[in-house]
C-alpha cells in the first residue's frame, strides 16, 4: 500500500475513533485508541518510535519519540491542544527528515470535526 493509500486508513481509523470518543481527552488516551482501531483493520503500527539524530559526529540515539509509525511508512503526530502551532508542524518535517520517510500526519483530536485537526506533512513526495 503506497503512502496516500495508507493515509486514507490512517484517517478513517482516526475519524471512527474521534467519532466514538469525542473531543476532550488525553492525547495517550486517543493514540491507545488509534493503535486498536489500526489493528483491527490490520494495519501494522509501532507507538513510541525512537528517532535517532546526528549532528557532526555527535549521535543521539533517542532525540525523540514519534507517536505512530504507520506500516513503517508513514509517520503520525497525535496532539489533544486547542490550537495546532506552526511548530507542531516543522517538529514532524524534522521527523520525516531524520528518519528518511515521505509522509506524516498530524491529528489534532480536541476538534469538533475531526477533518478541521488533520495536516498532512509531505517530505519530497
Amino acid at each position: 500500500m503506497d503512502e496516500n493509500a495508507l493515509s486514507r486508513e490512517i484517517i478513517g481509523a482516526a475519524i471512527e475513533v474521534h467519532r466514538n470518543l469525542g473531543p476532550g481527552l488525553l492525547e495517550s488516551v486517543y493514540r491507545q485508541c488509534l493503535v486498536r482501531e489500526l489493528d483491527l483493520r490490520r494495519i501494522p503500527c509501532l507507538t513510541e518510535v525512537p528517532i535517532r539524530a546526528e549532528y557532526k559526529g555527535l549521535k543521539f540515539d533517542v532525540a525523540y519519540r514519534a507517536d505512530l509509525l504507520v506500516a513503517d511508512r508513514v509517520v503520525v503526530e497525535l496532539k489533544a491542544v486547542e490550537n495546532v502551532l506552526d511548530v507542531h508542524e516543522a517538529q514532524l518535517l524534522s521527523y520525516l527528515r531524520m528518519q528518511d520517510k515521505r509522509l506524516g500526519l498530524l491529528i489534532n483530536f480536541h476538534v469538533r470535526m475531526l477533518r478541521d485537526g488533520i495536516k498532512r506533512v509531505v517530505n519530497d513526495l
